[in-house]
């Protein structure tokens, strides 16, 4: 695997409940788990591991289960929300933070708001990026997206095993390039509905130059930590969207009620076709402990990584004022 790019990021190992999960860390201080979406891994949270160290903080960046250099379990049904929900927790048992500030992006933004509702005797406070939590809806989600969007919908098309695994694992470092290029702040958001005949590649468009924060050595990283795992541990977490809503139904009713904070970008497809005003309106009904939502425009999926100073101090700011 390649080295760290920076030395202030230490990495080591930890065993949750049978599985071995890497770990990047930077700083002392209060802990702040940072938890990443598909397809990252650690490498997601370079800039914010660094600035929250520096700020006075331990940051952890897990890469979680069936990602980067952590264990990849072969049965689908082990990447629940449940199974996600306690590695973030055993993460913290095994730093030795008894309480965290809880931070996710992309599918990492779930796991951090149902941390903080199945346990917030353990969270600080916590933060989801791009993807708001939204309440629990009348049917298991497949069915809605089937209706609303067609087979061809790309949560939908992920269900079929081995075919997006297939596609993404062919050339990673294509898969990078595609898939964060095109979906960045740059251009408008792309209807990710995967074309009669095509891949989930296709839907994302012509190829374009790499945006100014994406770098070839960025690429490099990225295919170099996939290298041992690919993508399928990544594409299970999407095959247990039914599931989830199965497990989630004895807290249909329940709200977030920690401290909270919504980052998002105006031209992210999370929230394409939508009014962003409306959906942290709804999320202010399930979250009522929300103290900031910021829109940030020109940004698209990648928040983080695009607007990494504003992210940080966004973060920053947050995680200093849970103890004011």
């Amino acid at each position: 695997m390649t080295a760290t790019p920076n030395p202030e990021i230490t990495h080591r190992d930890v065993e949750v409940e049978g599985v071995r999960l890497h770990l990047a860390e930077a700083g002392t201080g209060p802990t702040v788990l940072l938890l990443h979406g598909f397809p990252e891994c650690w490498y997601s949270w370079r800039h914010q591991l660094v600035a929250l160290a520096a700020a006075g903080f331990h940051a952890v960046a897990p890469d979680q289960r069936g990602y980067g250099r952590s264990d990849a379990p072969e049965a689908v049904e082990r990447y629940s929300i449940l199974h996600l929900v306690g590695d973030a927790l055993g993460v913290l048992d095994a730093v030795g933070a008894e309480r965290a500030v809880v931070v996710g992006h992309d599918w990492g933004a779930p796991v951090a708001w149902h941390t903080a509702l199945l346990r917030p005797d353990r969270v600080r406070g916590v933060a989801g990026l791009s993807v708001p939590l939204v309440p629990r809806s009348p049917v298991p989600p497949l069915a809605a997206m089937r209706a609303s969007l067609g087979e061809g919908y790309y949560m939908v098309h992920f269900q079929q095993r081995g075919v997006a695994d297939a596609e993404l694992g062919a050339n990673p470092r294509e898969t990078f390039r595609r898939l964060l290029g095109g979906t960045g702040g740059e251009q408008e958001p792309p209807v990710p509905v995967v074309p009669e005949g095509g891949g989930f590649l296709d839907a994302l468009g012509a190829d374009r130059p790499l945006p100014g924060w994406l770098t070839e050595e960025d690429l490099d990283v990225l295919v170099d930590e996939y290298a041992g795992t690919g993508f399928t541990g990544g594409l299970n977490w999407y095959r247990n969207l039914d599931r989830n809503w199965e497990l989630s139904a004895p807290w249909r009713d329940a709200r977030v009620r920690v401290p909270a904070l919504y980052l998002a970008g105006d031209r992210d497809l999370v929230l394409a076709g939508r009014d962003p005003q409306a959906v942290v309106a709804v999320l202010r009904r399930s979250v009522p402990g929300l103290r900031r939502a910021e829109i940030l425009p020109g940004c698209g999926h990648w928040t983080q990584q695009e607007r990494p100073a504003e992210v940080s101090e966004a973060l920053i700011d947050f995680a200093r004022a849970l103890d004011s």
